[in-house]
């Protein structure tokens, strides 16, 4: 399956975070696209978008990192777009999976109430076409078990 890794990518601990998370997908058999590793010339707003979207609209389903203080930005409108995507053509685009790891988010769930750790249009985005999940193994039977026809079971 083809993957679009989501996160934030703006320091060398995210990077590392984001590419051990490709790597461990990616030795479960999924093609992983990590926008960090893609060629971006000239680097600017219009390129990003650009090669990012690519990777996004080339993507069967999405992972989503959502850790930090607040999911990041690009992050958010990744999630947009590729809800959007399943919302519209769900036979082509599988879902997406949110991975919180994230203590913050942790003590609301364990209070009965994740969702309200996350902004509720994010989390709504997600949940509308995927889960929330909260390690990578999850992460990794989630995607295991989607198929074109069983993408939001």
């Amino acid at each position: 399956m083809k993957l679009y890794i989501a996160g934030p990518l703006f320091n060398p601990g995210e990077r590392a975070f984001v590419d051990e998370l490709a790597d461990r997908l990616h030795a479960a058999g999924h093609e992983c696209f990590v926008p960090h590793r893609q060629e971006f010339a000239p680097m600017n707003s219009a390129t990003v978008f650009a090669v990012d979207s690519a990777g996004v609209h080339g993507a069967d389903a999405m992972v989503a990192w959502l850790d930090g203080p607040m999911v990041d930005d690009g992050t958010a409108c990744e999630i947009g777009i590729f809800s959007e995507l399943v919302r519209t053509d769900s036979a082509r685009y599988l879902g997406i999976v949110g991975l919180s790891m994230d203590w913050r988010v942790w003590r609301q769930r364990d209070a009965g109430g994740a969702d309200g750790a996350l902004n509720y249009f994010v989390a709504g985005a997600i949940e509308r076409a995927g889960r929330i999940v909260w390690s990578i193994d999850d992460v990794v039977e989630v995607l295991a078990g989607w198929t074109p026809s069983e993408a939001l079971t």
